[in-house]
Order: C-alpha cells, then sequence, then structure tokens
C-alpha cells in the first residue's frame, strides 16, 4: 500500500490509475455492448487496494413491486433501491456517495441486480471513469402497455381449462373488457369457443321420456 493519503486525495488516485473502462461485455439477445459490474469492479478493486480504500454500502430506500413485461405480460419483480457508498481512507476520514438504481427479474435476483447496479454507478461516478455513452443493464424489457392484451391462443387455452361458470365468466370479463385489443376475426373464434365450453359444462337438459310423462299423468 502506499503512503496514506486523505480519502480525497486516494480515490484522485485511484481514478488516474484506472483510466476508462471499455464496454467488453455482450447482450446476445439485443445485440448491445454493456460495461458490467465485474468489469467494473475488477478494473478498480487493485487501485482501492494499492491506496487503502474501503468501500461500505448502506441502503437508505427500498421499494419492491411487481411488473408486466412484453406482449405475454410476463411477471417480473421490479426493485428500486437507494444505497450510500463510504469511501474510507486509511486515516479514517470518509467521503460518500450516494445513488439510486433498479432491476428486473422473473425469479429471485431483482434486488441483488440493482445493487450492483447501484455499486457499479457509485463507481463509475464517483471516480469519474470515462464512459462512451450511457450505461445499459445486461437486460432490458419492454413494459406492457395499456394496449397489450393476452394472445389468443392463451385465452383459448383459459377457455378450454374453465371447469365451472364461474372461471369461464372471468375469461369472458377479460375478453369484454379488452375487446378493442383484437380483431373481429378473433373476437368471433373466442366468442365460439366460449359457447363451445359453456356447452359442454352446463349442457341442455333433456326432455323427459314420452313414456314416463305419460305414466306420471296416470299416475296423477
Amino acid at each position: 500500500m502506499e503512503t496514506q493519503l486523505p480519502i480525497a486525495q486516494a480515490l484522485a488516485e485511484v481514478m488516474k490509475a484506472v483510466g476508462s473502462i471499455a464496454k467488453k461485455d455482450k447482450n446476445t439477445s439485443q445485440g448491445f455492448n454493456f460495461r458490467g459490474i465485474d468489469s467494473v469492479v475488477n478494473a478498480v478493486s487493485p487501485a482501492l487496494q494499492k491506496f487503502g480504500v474501503l468501500v461500505m454500502p448502506t441502503v437508505l430506500d427500498y421499494e419492491y413491486s411487481t411488473v408486466e413485461v412484453g406482449r405475454n405480460r410476463t411477471a417480473m419483480g421490479h426493485v428500486k433501491v437507494k444505497v450510500t457508498y463510504t469511501f474510507i481512507g486509511t486515516a479514517g476520514d470518509t467521503i460518500c456517495a450516494t445513488v439510486v438504481a433498479e432491476a428486473m427479474d422473473a425469479g429471485d435476483k431483482a434486488t441483488t441486480k440493482a445493487m450492483s447496479v447501484a455499486f457499479r454507478t457509485a463507481l463509475l461516478q464517483a471516480l469519474c471513469l470515462p464512459t462512451d455513452d450511457a450505461d445499459p443493464d445486461a437486460s432490458s424489457y419492454e413494459r406492457s402497455s395499456a394496449n397489450d392484451v393476452v394472445p389468443v391462443t392463451e385465452i383459448e387455452l383459459k377457455i378450454t381449462n374453465a371447469k365451472d361458470l364461474d372461471a369461464l365468466a372471468l375469461v369472458g370479463q377479460y375478453i369484454t373488457e379488452h375487446k378493442n385489443g383484437y380483431s373481429p376475426e378473433n373476437l368471433n373464434y373466442l366468442r365460439a369457443k366460449f359457447q363451445e365450453q359453456q356447452a359442454v359444462i352446463t349442457p341442455p337438459k333433456l326432455e323427459k321420456d314420452t313414456n314416463e310423462i305419460i305414466a306420471v299423468g296416470v299416475d296423477a
């Protein structure tokens, strides 16, 4: 480790030691390059160690919600975090940087992703590391708009799987509320399927056998 330096001077030395960080990571699904958390930490960590700088996170705020993305309305966990990173020098003096970040994930990694984005942002901005442009996340999603509807094939499956009138009514309610999102041909097709399943659930009552009716009349 170098001679003890005030934290501000130590961070200035870290900045000079690191220089710029190129976008070496590739998002294969969207086809763009990005600067991932590993690239940033791998570039900055040796310089932080050299000048004896520690970084400690403190989560100030946290918000979790669920959003729907894409035309299939896939449910995704959505996390927003506000984090203060404290850069601590060898003499115990500190400089703080507060950042906000968000991330989405279909599993249980939304919080981890958001924290990674926050740390990457703190390092890039606190150390003024040169960047080519705004740094996109490794994964990007298109949130569902109010006009997006469940695909016809999925609605058809919901109709077929409805085993009682209540379940079928819920599907019918959705079709009615979102009818503007379907073509007239698709609406007619879904209505026909709805009626078919309705007949399966509640078949028409068979008339009593004629002989039975006569017998009952005689007994009366």
